[in-house]
C-alpha cells in the first residue's frame, strides 16, 4: 500500500481504479482482510472460555478502531502542515483501520461462537463443521445485495468552499433505485444518512473518472461539463461496503481452518485452490452479467475476485515457503507482516515524515526532510 501511495501518481495502472474495474492497489485491502481471517482461525482454534475470548476480541477491535480515528479522522492535518487537532463536527468516522476492526470483530465472534464439534476428514465435513459461518457470510451478502439494489436514493445536495467563509451548494439529481454509479448508489446514501456528509472522506476516488478529470485516470482539473457530484464527499470505507469486507474476512477464516484440520500439503493445496478458482470464475461471471467489480462499493464480484486471487497467492506462498523451503527470499515480507500496523502508522499515514519535519531551523521549510532531499 505504501508503494502504491507513493508511485500511484506516476503509474496510474497500479493506483486505485477511479470507479468500476480493479487495479493493483485494489487488491491490498482485501488481501489484508483475507489474512486476518486466516490468522483468526489459528489463534482461536483452542478457545476454552468463549466469553473471555469475546471480551478480548471486542477490546482489541476497539483499540484498532480508536487508532483509526486518530490517524484518519482528521487529527493530523497533513505532511506539510505542522498543526494537529480535529473538529468533532467534521471528524471522519470510518477508515482503513476502522474497517479492519469491524471485519475482525465480526469474524472473531463467528469463529468463537458459530462452529460445531463435527469431525473433519474431507472437504464436505469441513463445510459441515463451519456451516453456520458460511451461512452468516451468505446472510451478510444477501443483506448487502438487498440494500444496494433495493434502496431508493433520492436527490441530495452538498456544499463546497468557494473562498474564505463562503460556501456554495450543489445539487445531485438521483431519484433512482439500484444505481451503482458514483452519484446515486445506496452505499453513499447510507453513509450520508447515518454519519452525515460532513463526516465522509473529502477526496473521493471518483474525482479521477473521465467525467471529473481531464487527466483521468489521474487527478486533474474537471472538464467544463463536469457533473455536480464530482467534488461530493464519499467514503471508500463506508458502512454498507464494510459488510462485504467482513465476508472477505470470513472467507479467509475458512482457509485458516484448512491449516488446522488438514496436515498433508497436497490436501491443503487442493482445499485452497478449488474454492479460489470457483471464486474467480464466479467473479468474472458476475462482472460479465453487469455486476461490475468495484472497490468503493465493495461489490460481490469484487469480493469474489479479490478473495480468489488472495487464495491463489496464499497457496503459492505456502508452496514456496512451507513446502519447498524457500524462506530467505520472503524474509523482508515476513518482517513487514509482523510489524504491519506499526509500518502503516509510521510511513503509510505519514506520522514518521511529519515527526521528522517538526525539527526545523528558524522556518518550517528548513527541516530535516529538506536536508535529506525528500521535501
Amino acid at each position: 500500500m505504501i508503494f502504491v501511495d507513493d508511485a500511484g501518481a506516476l503509474f496510474p495502472s497500479i493506483n486505485h481504479s477511479p470507479w468500476d474495474g480493479v487495479a493493483l492497489a485494489d487488491f491490498v485491502m482485501p488481501f489484508f482482510l483475507f489474512i486476518v481471517g486466516v490468522a483468526l482461525a489459528i489463534t482461536h482454534k483452542g478457545v476454552t472460555n468463549k466469553v473471555v475470548a469475546t471480551r478480548k476480541s471486542v477490546f482489541r477491535a476497539l483499540k484498532l478502531f480508536v487508532v483509526g480515528l486518530l490517524i484518519q479522522g482528521g487529527f493530523l492535518h497533513g505532511l506539510h502542515n505542522l498543526t494537529y487537532g480535529v473538529d468533532l463536527l467534521g471528524i471522519r468516522w470510518m477508515g482503513v483501520l476502522q474497517r479492519i476492526a469491524i471485519a475482525y470483530l465480526l469474524a472473531a465472534i463467528c469463529e468463537i461462537w458459530l462452529k460445531t464439534d463435527d469431525n473433519v476428514d474431507n472437504g464436505y465435513s469441513l463445510i459441515r463443521r463451519y456451516r453456520l459461518q458460511l451461512l452468516m457470510a451468505l446472510i451478510l451478502t444477501t443483506i448487502y445485495m438487498l440494500l444496494l439494489y433495493g434502496l431508493y436514493v433520492p436527490d441530495w445536495e452538498y456544499q463546497i468552499a468557494v473562498g474564505g467563509s463562503m460556501s456554495k451548494s450543489l445539487s445531485v439529481r438521483c431519484g433512482v433505485r439500484g444505481d451503482t454509479g458514483p452519484a446515486c448508489n445506496a452505499v453513499g446514501m447510507i453513509d450520508r444518512r447515518i454519519f452525515g456528509i460532513q463526516h465522509l472522506h473529502r477526496r473521493p476516488v471518483y474525482e479521477r473518472t473521465k467525467q471529473c478529470s481531464i487527466n483521468s485516470p489521474d487527478s486533474g482539473p474537471p472538464p467544463p461539463d463536469a457533473p455536480s457530484w464530482c467534488r461530493a464527499p464519499f467514503d471508500p470505507e463506508g458502512l454498507l461496503s464494510s459488510v462485504m469486507a467482513t465476508v472477505t474476512c470470513l472467507i479467509g477464516l475458512q482457509f485458516g481452518h484448512v491449516i488446522i484440520h488438514f496436515k498433508v500439503h497436497k490436501d491443503r493445496v487442493i482445499q485452497w485452490m478449488v474454492p479460489s478458482f470457483c471464486l474467480l470464475a464466479l467473479a468474472f461471471s458476475l462482472d460479465l452479467f453487469g455486476m461490475h467489480m468495484n472497490k468503493p462499493l465493495y461489490t460481490v464480484s469484487y469480493t469474489c475476485v479479490t478473495a480468489g486471487a488472495a487464495g491463489v497467492l496464499f497457496t503459492a506462498v505456502y508452496l514456496l515457503v512451507d513446502v519447498y523451503g524457500y524462506r530467505r527470499p520472503v524474509l523482508a515480507m515476513e518482517w513487514l507482516g509482523m510489524h504491519a500496523l506499526m509500518v502503516y502508522l509510521l510511513i503509510g499515514c505519514n506520522i514518521l515524515p511529519v515527526f521528522i519535519q517538526g525539527f526545523y531551523w528558524r522556518e518550517p521549510q528548513n527541516n530535516l526532510l529538506k536536508v535529506i532531499g525528500i521535501s
